[in-house]
């Protein structure tokens, strides 16, 4: 069992998906997790440690209200998860599959998603941890990413907004590496999300992951006194599994993928 009895964690966007697996996860191992997003219910705390705050990461005053309510209420933060994300809504419009269109043909609006909801949002949440972090020499901040990072994949914007996730993780990793701070980038590979079980009769789900599965990475990674190792590096929720020992909640060991298989 992975011990995190006593740390704080933040989830950005732990209310449902990835991240509601993660907030669950972590607060089964015993961490104080905080889940912020539009979509949480604002001060409840439930039977498994979590508190919701309702937070729309797209508007800096409710970003920052949120860290404040947290550090009055804890002592640091150890653990930061940024999983909240924007450009996924509105994949049909007036019955086209707008998802996988052209640049060209694509909406601006997807772009501005992805990094306003995205990747300023994890820019501007892993500020404000990581200030808590520098101070206690020590705290994990993982940034939710994917393959798009490296290889075309649906549309541009989501790859430029997936490369520049794992960018700001390398760098944000030097900056931080002095102080004792980790940070890695996560992919999930096919995740059994809400969403993703609304189309469960058209997918192929023999290899795919529960939410849970990749909270599970996270514990193990927030757990290990040597975790520094992998900062600023690129890590796969299957990987992560073999590598730690641990299998998703059906029992089940998802075969990690490559750049080649996706």
């Amino acid at each position: 069992m992975r011990n995190l009895e006593g740390k704080v964690a933040v989830v950005t966007g732990g209310t449902f998906g990835v991240g509601g697996g993660i907030a669950r996860v972590l607060a089964q191992y015993g961490a104080r997790v905080f889940a912020t997003g539009r979509s949480a219910h604002d001060g409840v705390a439930n039977d498994e440690q979590i508190t919701g705050i309702r937070c729309d990461h797209r508007v800096d005053a409710e970003v920052t209200a949120a860290f404040e309510r947290i550090a009055r209420e804890t002592a640091r933060v150890d653990i930061l998860v940024n999983n909240v994300w924007g450009g996924y809504e509105r994949m049909v419009e007036d019955g086209t599959f707008t998802w996988t269109k052209p640049f060209w043909e694509q909406a601006l609006w997807r772009w501005d998603a992805m990094f306003s909801a995205g990747v300023r949002a994890h820019y501007h949440a892993s500020q404000l941890a990581a200030k808590s972090m520098v101070v206690s020499q020590r705290g994990l901040i993982v940034n939710i990413s994917f393959w798009a990072a490296q290889k075309h994949i649906a549309n541009v914007a989501y790859g430029v907004s997936k490369a520049a996730t794992d960018k700001m993780t390398a760098d944000m990793a030097v900056e931080l590496r002095p102080h004792g701070v980790t940070a890695v980038s996560l992919y999930p590979g096919l995740v059994r999300t809400e969403k993703v079980m609304e189309a469960a009769a058209w997918l192929d789900l023999t290899n795919s992951e529960s939410p849970e599965f990749i909270g599970h990475a996270v514990a193990a990674l927030a757990a290990d006194p040597d975790v520094m190792r992998h900062t600023g590096t690129v890590l796969v929720a299957a990987s992560v599994a073999v590598e730690y020992g641990f299998t998703d909640i059906d029992g089940k060991a998802p075969r990690p993928l490559t750049l080649g298989d996706v």
